[in-house]
């Protein structure tokens, strides 16, 4: 019995630290899975590097949101899926597959640690021949 207790307190601990833990934040992917830019707009940094169809802006929180806004407005989201994400110091990733009605567009998002949280500072969409 005793066994038990402490594998599931140690089981318990491990999944806990697990997503205290995590580098991306869940309500990223989320936003992009919804086509959500008020809920994206809660990651993004002070400043933002947007690449939509190679079209380059840096743009502060609010510029950032509307043009989100614009492209879910344009591009209704059906989908989102992470294809890889990964992470290096104080920075991480994800890329990912944005189904919309318009087809599926590559998404990459870069994430820098700011105050002991990770928020977006880049943001790249790109139409996909798939």
């Amino acid at each position: 019995m005793k066994k038990r207790v402490v594998l599931l307190l140690t089981s318990l601990f491990l999944w806990v630290s697990s997503i205290f833990a995590q580098d991306v934040p869940v309500g990223v992917v989320t936003a992009f899975k919804k086509g959500n830019s008020q809920e994206l707009n809660g990651y993004l940094g002070d400043k933002v590097d947007l690449i939509i169809h190679n079209r380059t802006t840096n743009a502060d929180k609010r510029t950032a949101e509307g043009a989100m806004a614009n492209f879910f407005a344009e591009n209704k989201v059906s989908s989102f899926n992470v294809n890889h994400e990964g992470k290096r110091d104080e920075s991480s990733f994800i890329i990912g597959t944005l189904g919309t009605a318009n087809g599926n567009f590559r998404v990459n998002c870069f994430f820098r640690k700011v105050q002991n949280k990770y928020v977006i500072h880049q943001i790249r969409i790109d139409k996909t021949n798939e």
